[in-house]
């Protein structure tokens, strides 16, 4: 688990009086155990944060929050396009392309040592509308407004 992305989200929650319900996910049998922990607490909804490890598993998470009726938002916009509720996160073309620049400058002789570093500047929102109604939800219009991608 990555501490960065929990203390932002627990840092988050906490004005907002939200309880954040930890569930590590390990292998692919941590999965429908974290789901059956989350429905035992009541969880409400589901923040599947960025890491290889569960962008391997995203079809089971995607398939039980489906089951479980809990809404889940995950960090890449594929994901939301595959069937999950929401997705809010940096642009993954744009940060591909952004590594193919770095790997040309690299390769045309400049130092890695020399270059900056960079983060994500720009950050989509996208939200699958079959799963909402899938899931019973409305999503508001001012909320649609803001969003890079609706999936219909």
């Amino acid at each position: 688990m990555n501490p960065t992305q929990l203390k932002s989200t627990q840092n988050a929650a906490l004005p907002l009086g939200v309880k954040i319900q930890v569930l590590e996910v390990r292998g692919r049998e941590d999965v429908f155990k974290g789901f059956q922990a989350a429905t035992k607490a009541r969880a409400e909804a589901l923040n599947v944060f960025a890491s290889p490890l569960l962008s391997s598993l995203q079809k089971s998470i995607r398939d039980l929050a489906a089951r479980y009726h809990l809404p889940a938002i995950y960090q890449w916009r594929e994901h939301a396009e595959e069937g999950g509720l929401m997705s809010y996160g940096p642009s993954l073309a744009e940060m591909w392309r952004q590594t193919a620049l770095v790997t040309g400058k690299i390769l045309n002789g400049a130092k890695p040592t020399d270059l900056p570093i960079e983060q994500p500047t720009k950050f989509e929102l996208a939200i699958n509308l079959k799963m909402a109604k899938a899931l019973g939800l409305t999503i508001p219009p001012s909320l649609l407004q803001r969003t890079d991608q609706v999936i219909e």
